[in-house]
């Protein structure tokens, strides 16, 4: 793909999802195999290379290897400059996917419909459990070793199962409309996510003032590249290596794919009820990080969103010669939170979103007492 093509293929990708994944699924879900696929989930973290697949059933050993294989072309520069990335900034970057670019997702008027129209998916109590397991991701992402040892492939092929698992329950339930949404959670949404998660973040992190090398950069996009090949994406529509061209490529459809929406404006509610209710007893944790958000998705994309302004003001301007973030969220913490000399109120601004996404790793954990994503045998099934 290229910055003048890219517009074009995501409308062709559109109307295309993932037939080997979708295939296994609808089997799956015709022989009411579904829990057994929850098993599956469970137990396919062992994933390794070379691992041993003679006790699963034949189809879904076959999907197994395949969906195992490198991506073309991985070498192993690429394995060492994602790592670089990782070894510096493995908690903000996690962070700040796991909470300000699932935000940005929802302003895909198709992706936050499907999200909202699947919403039981997510458990009967909320959005917790989707939530909490993307989070999850995202911090395995730039665990040690995890594009060596098998264990970000096997993260990624469950969230590909869950979204063949989507397509397939709405094309059963008879409730998509096709011609309007194209295909549920199709190749163009899983690349325009992918934009999201590797270049906005990395944009995000500028508008905090975070110094990320063009080689860090690099190592970033490596990394979603070979996500985004672990997702089931056509080598067509794969997302290429070099960060520049993406950000150019993204940069220049955004405007046509974010819309304020009547459905991204409510899951956005729903993601913030859900990251204030788990710091209840700190609510000026969350006001902090409400404004962090706001300034990483800058106001134009964060209003669309419906982001709410936090009464902690990360846009006061600050004084002559302060760095843009701290100066301004030293002005306006002031009242707000006592701080004691030497605290960098820049920082206190990232560990208030340090805090949200730790407490929805630790959900992720515990919610429901279950640690995997779940299949579903009908669009309504809420368990």
């Amino acid at each position: 793909m290229t910055a003048e093509n890219f517009a074009a293929e995501l409308e062709v990708a559109a109307q295309a999802g993932d037939p080997a994944a979708d295939a296994l699924v609808s089997d799956l879900i015709d022989n009411k195999e579904v829990d057994g696929v929850n098993q599956l989930f469970r137990t396919v973290n062992t994933l390794k290379p070379g691992m041993d697949h003679s006790q699963l059933p034949p189809r879904l050993a076959d999907f197994m290897r395949e969906a195992e294989a490198d991506p073309p072309g991985w070498t192993e520069a690429d394995v060492k400059a994602a790592e670089a990335f990782f070894d510096r900034h493995h908690g903000p970057a996690s962070m700040l996917q796991g909470t300000v670019g699932l935000i940005g997702t929802y302003l895909s008027p198709t992706g936050a419909y499907t999200l909202r129209s699947t919403g039981r998916l997510g458990g009967v109590e909320g959005p917790g459990r989707r939530l909490s397991q993307s989070t999850r991701l995202f911090q395995g992402m730039g665990d040690k070793g995890a594009m060596r040892d098998g264990s970000l492939k096997a993260t990624v092929t469950k969230v590909r199962l869950v979204h063949a698992s989507v397509r397939q329950l709405h094309k059963k339930s008879g409730e998509w409309d096709y011609a309007k949404w194209g295909e549920p959670v199709s190749q163009k949404y899983t690349t325009g996510a992918a934009c999201v998660f590797s270049v906005q973040i990395l944009q995000a992190m500028r508008n905090l003032g975070i110094d990320v090398s063009k080689a860090e950069a690099h190592g970033f996009m490596c990394a979603w590249h070979y996500v985004n090949h672990y997702l089931g994406t056509p080598e067509k529509w794969q997302l290429p290596k070099d960060v520049e061209l993406v950000d150019r490529m993204w940069t220049k459809v955004r405007d046509d794919e974010w819309k304020k929406t009547e459905d991204g404006l409510h899951m956005t509610d729903q993601a913030i009820k859900y990251y204030r209710s788990l710091l209840e007893r700190t609510p000026v944790v969350t006001d902090t990080f409400i404004a962090m958000v706001r300034l990483a998705l800058t106001d134009k994309y964060a209003d669309m969103a419906g982001v709410p302004r936090s009464p902690i003001d990360l846009f006061a301007k600050p004084a002559a010669g302060g760095h843009g973030l701290a100066g301004g969220l030293g002005s306006a913490l002031s009242g707000a939170v006592k701080q004691t000399t030497g605290v960098d109120p820049y920082n206190q601004a990232l560990g208030a979103g340090s805090k949200v996404f730790n407490a929805a790793l630790e959900d992720a954990v515990t919610h429901d007492k279950d640690k995997q994503p779940q299949m579903h045998q009908e669009l309504h099934d809420g368990r």
